[in-house]
């Protein structure tokens, strides 16, 4: 299981000095929550920040797009350090072309769905992506609680992958107490925030925390 601690969850003042914390504690991905307050209701970071702690990581950084519209913004996020972009299949009117417009700029490419988004809007997608996210909160705030309705889904994406090699991530409430369902449907990766940079014991031992019990 790997895991992408989501800098959303970090302190702000000092962001390069934790970027660089829970990259020495173990992570494998840093994960990165771009938002716009129109597609989600709340103002995270653009790619000044992301150019500005990239530095403090070499590990790979996966930036989540929720932004509507998302395509015009795809260089910009490429040259701040991005090395997976991952857009929301609900905010991108032309979302093949996204996908196609990441690969070419020679990154990995994602595509995520909300709670409410039915699995079957990625299947045209399966053959020209990299990594699906799907959202097991609605997307917009960390510290949320996860939706155990999505575990189906999650199985259900798991099964469309169906061997092709597509990363399957998971983003939203992830805990030590229901990582491990979460394993069993099928993620390769969790996105972890409280459940990192909340704790009082350290970002490795959150960590490793939630590895022992992904299982």
């Amino acid at each position: 299981m790997k895991i992408a601690p989501s800098i959303l969850s970090a302190d702000f003042a000092k962001l390069g000095k934790e970027v660089a914390a829970v990259d020495a504690a173990g992570a494998d991905y840093i994960h990165i929550d771009v938002m716009d307050g129109h597609f989600v209701p709340n103002l995270t970071f653009g790619p000044p920040i992301i150019k500005a702690v990239r530095a403090s990581s070499d590990k790979p950084f996966d930036v989540h797009l929720m932004i509507d519209p998302a395509a015009p913004y795809l260089q910009e996020y490429a040259d701040a350090g991005a090395d997976i972009i991952t857009v929301h299949a609900e905010a991108d009117k032309h979302i093949h072309r996204s996908v196609q417009v990441i690969r070419g700029l020679g990154l990995k490419a994602g595509v995520s769905i909300n709670p409410g988004t039915d699995e079957s809007v990625l299947a045209p997608l399966l053959d020209d992506i990299d990594l699906i996210l799907v959202m097991t909160v609605n997307p917009g705030f960390g510290g949320q609680s996860f939706i155990p309705s999505q575990l189906e889904k999650i199985r259900r994406v798991r099964a469309m992958i169906d061997g092709r090699a597509i990363e399957l991530e998971v983003d939203g409430g992830v805990k030590p107490d229901n990582i491990k369902s979460i394993a069993d449907a099928g993620a390769d990766v969790v996105v972890a925030g409280s459940a990192v940079f909340g704790g009082d014991g350290g970002y490795e031992a959150a960590i490793n925390a939630l590895r022992a019990a992904a299982g």
